[in-house]
């Protein structure tokens, strides 16, 4: 039988720590407990920063501890296209801050001595269609340009997918880990030598004082930092406005066992839909992860179908024995194909990492070294190209003004819809979506017991409609990303306010 949830999530044996209880004052608070944040803080605490994290949940329970776990510097395509938007200096700078970012989370696990399965292997990005030959042809002449040791083949067995592909774009010496065993050595590292790591702790403002002091806002009290790092996949509330300069994606993965060993390599198509695949070492020689489908959070209604696509194409391509588990991920993408990284505009002690299109473990361990840099008054050079201020080219500018369009047009769109809605009463077990009740318009879910679990659906981040998603049970944000349970707890940011319903 098929588990909801992360395969690298299901350990009975984690660590855990203690929730914020009294006032703290340090020099560096750190919000969020995933790759960002937690290496942000180990650097800086090495660096002699009295350092705290302040995690929602657990450390790891968000998007890292759903992504692949592909460690690599190729992003698909992306080298041609930087190079042709931003120039050759740009996208060198993004070339080497990744390599960069791998080398250190490499190097971070053997100082600390992580067990984290860190597997070297070969990453391809490939195509089915002869048409498409020459995009990888460009993208690696482009990659090879920048310094990475790209190669480019058109014979159909170019890479060790069971199945011929037109071209394929090939990297050596990448590589894929367990994320959250990695995350629980860097946090094991982190207190060991002195850091605090508070669980169980929602930051819910961020605020400057005159006294030049941050003051950072929790759900159990308030912890003063001279400087302050968000790193909740996207900022909290409206530091920055990135909610209105990135938009958020989903994607869908799934882990199975093979009959047959799976191939040894990463692989990505170029196609669509995007098929992701990596061995899954701790299910033995037949183990591999799949992901795909991805869309625009609160975009798809039917979303289960797209666990079953996954499903159907992993079957169809290999001789699974069982899928074991399935899950999905959320990130956000920039226009302009680089994260956001540095101080966030308005601010002087407020810095910022968000925007990984997907490929936070390279990018996210870059930005933690661009942090530190900046914390440690440093100066970068990859600074400028990644920087959380810009604006970004004409494509870019166009991009942001069709979005956000598009959001003003969900936000009345989306409310306007609410008038089509059905009786609580014809909600089946398992089933959740807009329903009238008692005269009044409610987002419900009917658990597998029958008992009703009803919110207020609209989102607490800036007021939009929120979707029902069937997959995960969850309200969706099409505007911003927010995402919230059955319950109205956050389960994704920008919000910071549940939606639990007034049932006065």
């Amino acid at each position: 039988m098929t588990a909801h949830g992360s395969v690298w999530l299901t350990g009975t044996d984690r660590p855990s720590y203690a929730a914020l209880d009294v006032d703290l004052d340090v020099d560096l608070a750190v919000v969020g407990g995933g790759l960002v944040g937690l290496t942000t803080a180990l650097l800086a605490q090495r660096e002699g920063f009295r350092t705290v994290v302040l995690e929602a949940g657990r450390i790891a329970s968000g998007t890292t501890g759903y992504t692949t776990g592909k460690v690599t510097s190729q992003h698909t395509l992306i080298y041609a296209e930087l190079v042709a938007r931003h120039g050759e200096q740009a996208a060198a700078h993004y070339a080497a801050a990744n390599v960069a970012g791998m080398e250190l989370l490499a190097r971070l696990a053997e100082e600390a001595q992580i067990d984290a399965d860190l597997t070297s292997a070969p990453s391809y990005a490939y195509t089915l269609d002869p048409r498409r030959g020459s995009e990888l042809e460009k993208e690696a002449a482009a990659a090879r340009q920048l310094g990475l040791a790209a190669t480019v083949s058109d014979r159909p067995d170019s890479t060790d997918l069971p199945f011929d592909v037109a071209a394929a774009v090939r990297f050596d010496d990448q590589f894929h880990l367990d994320p959250v065993r990695y995350l629980d050595g860097l946090a094991h590292e982190l207190t060991r030598i002195g850091g605090i790591i508070l669980e169980h702790t929602r930051a819910t403002s961020v605020e400057e004082r005159r006294d030049h002091t941050v003051a950072v806002s929790t759900s159990a009290g308030t912890v003063r930092a001279d400087q302050v790092v968000v790193a909740t996949l996207l900022p909290i509330n409206l530091i920055g406005g990135y909610f209105a300069r990135t938009r958020p994606s989903r994607s869908y993965g799934l882990a199975a066992r093979l009959r047959t060993p799976a191939p040894a390599s990463m692989t990505i198509s170029i196609d669509s839909p995007t098929r992701s695949t990596r061995p899954w070492l701790a299910a033995g020689p037949g183990g591999i992860i799949v992901v795909g489908n991805g869309h625009e959070t609160g975009a798809v209604e039917d979303t289960m179908a797209l666990y079953q696509d996954l499903e159907d194409w992993t079957r169809s391509t290999f001789d699974v024995e069982a899928v074991d588990y399935r899950w999905s991920a959320q990130d956000f993408v920039t226009t302009d194909k680089i994260p956001y990284v540095g101080r966030a505009p308005g601010h002087q002690q407020v810095q910022v990492a968000t925007g990984f299109n997907k490929w936070g473990l390279s990018n996210g361990a870059a930005a933690a070294i661009m942090l530190t840099d900046l914390i440690a008054d440093r100066p970068n050079e990859w600074l400028d190209v990644f920087r959380a201020s810009r604006i970004g080219d004409a494509k870019s500018v166009a991009s942001l003004l069709k979005d956000n369009l598009q959001v003003g047009k969900e936000f009345v769109g989306g409310h306007l819809g609410k008038h089509r809605r059905r009786a609580a009463g014809d909600l089946q077990p398992g089933q959740g979506g807009i329903v009238e009740l008692d005269g009044d318009t409610v987002g419900a879910y009917r658990d597998e017991k029958g008992d009703l679990h009803t919110v207020t659906p609209t989102c607490s981040h800036l007021g939009c409609p929120l979707h029902w998603n069937s997959a995960e049970r969850s309200w969706d944000c099409n505007c911003h990303g927010s995402r919230f349970d059955v319950e109205g707890a956050i389960l994704n940011s920008p919000a910071t306010r549940s939606i639990a319903r007034d049932q006065d």
